[in-house]
């Protein structure tokens, strides 16, 4: 990573590469040069790694009161299934009530919804139902903080940067807190792992209430939640450049799941037992993690947005390398190439947050963010029933077909609405 240079203050032109010289961005170090940007950084590692330890306490706990690997399942699924629902249906709260009151509102709903998981006796219908409020919550709360993340870094570099960061902290707080989640649970009662995850997310509070300043909201609308949401994602969806955007943001995780979704059987199928199966569930955040942090500490701006498209149209063919049945080694690294190739979201990123108007800009972030958890979702369902059919050698495989031709003719529809003004794609109705 290249020497940083702290800015005087996060707003100046200092912050963006020098189109003129085309000097490269100093990296992700200077980032961390913004007190704000900190504060939500810092709540965003304790959050997730929470919520992995809630998830996989949550599963066990349900498979320790049912004996049902389906049940168990079941716990998992519905971390995607309601995204869909709060990022629709309530997707307005993020523009008409100021950002660090509803960031800090959802880390306490939250918090509220965890503790009674951890009460002796709770029963299932309980514990499943407390985990669709997480689930519903969780789009309002991202949609929230990726719009915020604009108010604090700017609409240029810095702020594809801290979004980039975010993503990377996800990824590893994946890696780390899983194994940190099984091994709590080798001292501990599920029950009792959950509190762990109580204290993430009143932690998580603090620290956005009290790092954070406060900002108006962006959009006053008055009338019903539902029917102000509803509106909202009308108006965005009318949008055809914006359209074209959230749906590039959106294929490519439907397949990109595949391999993860079909990892255990496949593993079993190599027979390479829990080892095996770690390093296959690991291969696609690292090549993520490399592939972003690559594209952030050595790419200009204007050289992520250019290999964007061209990028996003290769990052599944590796998968069609799934068709000759790989060892595990061949595999890891097939994964790890095309999980580099996500470095395309950078460029992504600084399209969507110049496309879409600031007022507009929670509920379209709300909305990005679960289309992609639905859309993912759907993915591992999808890839479980094909698997069923064909194999999951040829299930992995021909989502790398069908993902590329999907990916291609939504790179192509962005292609076509580039270059236009704002006058062409005005959704705020002005």
């Amino acid at each position: 990573m290249s020497e940083v240079t702290t800015p005087s203050t996060p707003a100046t032109p200092a912050n963006q590469a020098n189109p003129a010289t085309g000097t490269p961005p100093a990296g992700y170090l200077r980032v961390f040069a913004v007190r704000e940007f900190r504060a939500v950084f810092a709540a965003h590692l304790l959050s997730m790694l929470g919520v992995i330890v809630a998830e996989v306490a949550l599963s066990v706990l349900v498979y320790d009161l049912t004996g049902s690997p389906l049940m168990s399942a079941l716990a998992w699924a519905l971390g995607f299934l309601p995204y869909v629902v709060g990022g629709t249906l309530l997707a307005g709260v993020a523009d008409r009530f100021p950002a660090r009151r509803v960031l800090v509102g959802c880390d306490l709903v939250c918090a509220v919804c965890v503790v009674p998981m951890t009460a002796p006796g709770a029963p299932l219908a309980v514990l499943l139902a407390l985990r669709c409020c997480l689930a519903v919550v969780s789009p309002i709360f991202a949609g929230t903080r990726m719009a915020t993340l604009a108010d604090i870094l700017g609409d240029g570099d810095l702020f594809v940067l801290g979004r980039s960061l975010l993503r990377i902290t996800a990824q590893s707080a994946l890696l780390v807190g899983f194994g940190l989640g099984g091994l709590l649970l080798t001292v501990t009662s599920p029950r009792q792992a959950l509190l762990v995850t109580v204290g993430t997310f009143l932690a998580s509070a603090a620290l956005l209430r009290l790092g954070t300043r406060r900002r108006p909201a962006r959009a006053r609308t008055g009338g019903a939640l539902v029917t102000d949401s509803l509106k909202g994602a009308r108006q965005i969806l009318a949008d055809r450049r914006v359209r074209a955007l959230l749906l590039l943001f959106w294929v490519p995780p439907t397949f990109t799941v595949a391999p993860e979704a079909l990892s255990a059987p496949y593993a079993d199928g190599l027979g390479v037992g829990p080892t095996g199966l770690g390093l296959l569930m690991c291969a696609l955040p690292v090549g993520a993690i490399a592939g972003e942090l690559y594209a952030g500490a050595r790419l200009r701006p204007v050289t992520r947005e250019r290999v964007a498209l061209p990028l996003v149209c290769v990052t599944l063919l590796p998968y069609l390398g799934y068709a000759l049945h790989p060892g595990l080694a061949v595999s890891l690294l097939l994964l790890v190439v095309s999980g580099a190739g996500s470095a395309y979201t950078l460029g992504l990123d600084q399209w969507i947050v110049r496309d879409v108007p600031e007022e507009l800009r929670g509920r379209a972030m709300t909305l990005l963010t679960a289309g992609l958890m639905t859309f993912q979702g759907v993915g591992m369902a999808l890839a479980g029933v094909a698997a069923e059919l064909v194999g999951v050698a040829a299930a992995v495989a021909g989502a790398g077909v069908l993902g590329t031709v999907c990916c291609v003719l939504s790179a192509l529809e962005v292609r076509r609405t580039e270059g236009r003004d704002g006058a062409d794609h005005d959704m705020t109705g002005r």
